[in-house]
């Protein structure tokens, strides 16, 4: 909890119907079960105490006593757990039977949150027992207590006052308009469903599209526990068919047709993050459902639920691939619309036979195609210098002529020796200058060429370089477009991979695969027996952790201390916890000190969530100041 992440767990109970001290017994067995789990949300399914099948018994007074023996039970039973725990049960009031959840905490009863939508259609006749929930929350005397009762009540955290839950049974969520919309418009976070639904024939593939999307819809955590077996089979079979969703995403999804508990958590941060950057989640302005607190233990969750690695290459093959032409297609899409928005007669891309080049090599390619142009009218110019190794100076050019472009070298030695001699810098020291004045060479030879050849000159630095401020400015910083802008490195990669296993030439698939084995490298440090010396990956550090590390803070806006935590979960036993800390204390450094360079880069054509455009997507001060995510970085090292 510390850090936004709050255990859930949804429980199906195996019941029996009209067997309420039973039931009981299986509701308080599931109780501790969630907790021996950490769970600080606990979820059971519609009518669980009775069962939702007891058809016109419901209308028995001996039934509704016996629930509320029961749920005293029940709250005895939790007197000491910091839990908030819903439970179905049918509940009298004034003369009329309602569904309700009723909330439970620390042996307090809180609430009574009713249905309010009955189905009465099909399989489903429940007006022929319960009323409809009234339309706003009221305090009821129940057992010489005032209680709240009616729908929509928002139960608040006493000890974190962002964690903010609220209920809403069955049929609500499958309304034109849920219950949950308002609740969450007035701050619930969590929102969570006591039902039953039965099974029928492809229905659990429209629940949990349903339940995805509304907790994308409301941006929230949703936890959703269904009847399960133990109810009536008379008619209708329930599959205990539970789920736990984050902002369109399932957390955890129960195997049907076996009662059990599943268990994850919720990061009330990370929605709360989303909420503040969309403007369409409009908030109410007059609050006016009612509100109780509840009290939860804080602690440190233990996770449960898995971080990926790549969080910008979705894991299965089949999606990742889909993902790699989008990708691709928007690439060319904008680059084809600018060459001819201009008349562009060429494009021109500097080569170095490295993964960007290739990348941006690629998309000239297809977008030259789209267009109808010729690829003779891309200019590929390789600009050998005092780090050019064979194996690369190769690579490009057979790249080159593969793709059928038009190859140029100009090597550039001569040019910068000359260049150093003007500025009075000796050649022997390897220092920024060294490198600098041959990236300024390389961008001055490109921009002349395009003039040359009424063309434009292609960008070719990603956006993991970007945000690291890897690139020299108005070097190769700066283009005519920029295709790469928005792709990190690791995507970069399984572009190059796409299109190596899918061109269907078996040499340039060859010189591709041979581009994805050579170390990521600037080249402008002389080799070292032909072998190249300058490994961006040893300077600044691994991209991969660069690229889990600019998602968790652009996407989410995480604090370093949470992308820390996070980052251990998905690399753990690939790099140890002070590995981690030093790049994440570099990436934090650089990404700040080299704002300037981002605040003016070329256009190019946005591709995912995260990207750093100046001009939409990431709007920094090149001034601001680092000392607040640096000092949360130095409390990790005080640990």
């Amino acid at each position: 909890m510390e850090q936004g992440f709050i255990k859930v767990a949804a429980v199906t109970p195996q019941i029996q119907v009209a067997d309420v001290e039973y039931n009981r017994d299986a509701v308080c067995r599931g109780i501790e079960e969630a907790k021996a789990a950490g769970a600080k949300i606990i979820v059971f399914p519609e009518l669980c105490l009775t069962g939702y099948t007891c058809g016109d018994l419901f209308t028995q007074d001996i039934l509704l006593i016996q629930c509320k023996k029961a749920l005293s039970d029940i709250r005895q039973k939790t007197k000491g757990m910091k839990c908030l725990i819903f439970v179905g049960m049918p509940l009298e009031v004034d003369g009329g039977l309602y569904n309700v959840a009723a909330a439970i905490n620390d042996g307090k009863i809180l609430g009574f949150t009713t249905k309010t939508f009955l189905p009465n259609y099909g399989e489903f006749y429940e007006m022929r027992q319960f009323r409809p929930g009234p339309k706003k929350a009221r305090k009821i005397d129940y057992e010489g207590e005032e209680i709240l009762f009616g729908p929509q009540i928002l139960y608040q955290a006493e000890e974190m006052a962002e964690l903010i839950v609220s209920a809403e049974i069955c049929e609500d969520v499958w309304s034109p308009v849920p219950p949950s919309i308002r609740a969450a418009r007035e701050g619930a976070v969590i929102l969570v469903n006591c039902s039953a639904s039965d099974e029928t024939i492809g229905k659990d593939r429209y629940r949990e599209e349903l339940i995805k999307g509304q907790s994308a819809r409301l941006i929230s955590g949703y936890v959703y526990a269904n009847a399960g077996e133990g109810e009536s089979t008379t008619d209708v079979v329930f599959g205990g068919h539970n789920i736990i969703a984050e902002n369109g995403t399932i957390l955890a999804e129960a195997e049907r047709f076996t009662n059990g508990m599943i268990v994850s958590e919720i990061d009330i941060y990370r929605l709360l993050g989303e909420r503040r950057k969309n403007t369409t989640f409009q908030t109410v302005r007059e609050k006016r459902l009612p509100k109780v607190l509840f009290s939860v233990k804080v602690e440190k969750t233990v996770l449960t639920r898995t971080f990926p690695a790549a969080p910008f290459v979705p894991h299965s093959i089949a999606e990742r691939e889909k993902r790699c032409e989008e990708i691709l297609m928007i690439q060319a899409m904008g680059l084809k619309k600018r060459l001819v928005h201009t008349h562009s007669r060429s494009a021109v891309v500097g080569i170095s036979g490295g993964l960007d080049s290739t990348l941006a090599l690629l998309v000239t390619a297809k977008a030259f195609d789209m267009a109808d142009m010729d690829r003779k009218n891309i200019i590929a110019v390789t600009m050998p210098c005092f780090g050019t190794t064979d194996r690369t100076y190769q690579n490009a050019c057979k790249m080159a002529q593969k793709l059928g472009t038009s190859l140029r070298e100009v090597p550039i030695q001569d040019a910068v020796r000359t260049h150093f001699g003007d500025i009075g810098h000796d050649e022997n020291v390897h220092d920024v200058t060294y490198e600098n004045a041959q990236a300024r060479e390389r961008t001055q030879v490109l921009m002349d060429i395009a003039n040359q050849e009424m063309g434009m000159v292609i960008g070719t630095g990603d956006m993991s370089e970007l945000a690291l401020g890897w690139a020299t400015y108005n070097g190769d910083h700066m283009s005519m477009y920029g295709v790469n802008a928005s792709v990190p490195k690791m995507l970069v990669r399984h572009l190059v991979q796409y299109y190596a296993d899918t061109c269907g030439d078996e040499m340039l698939e060859g010189v591709l695969n041979d581009v994805l084995d050579t170390p990521v490298s600037p080249e402008l440090l002389p080799p070292e027996n032909g072998e190249i010396v300058q490994k961006t990956e040893d300077m600044v550090g691994p991209y991969e952790l660069h690229d889990f590390f600019l998602y968790y803070m652009l996407r989410f806006g995480f604090k370093p201390s949470k992308i820390y935590r996070l980052a251990q979960e998905a690399f753990a036993g690939r790099y140890d916890n002070e590995t981690i800390l030093k790049w994440l204390t570099t990436f934090y450094r650089r990404f700040f000190s080299q704002q300037f360079k981002r605040s003016c880069l070329p256009d190019g054509p946005k591709i995912g969530t995260v990207a750093l455009s100046p001009r939409g997507d990431w709007r920094m001060p090149s001034d601001a100041c680092a000392a607040v995510w640096m000092e949360d970085l130095e409390k990790i090292k005080g640990l």
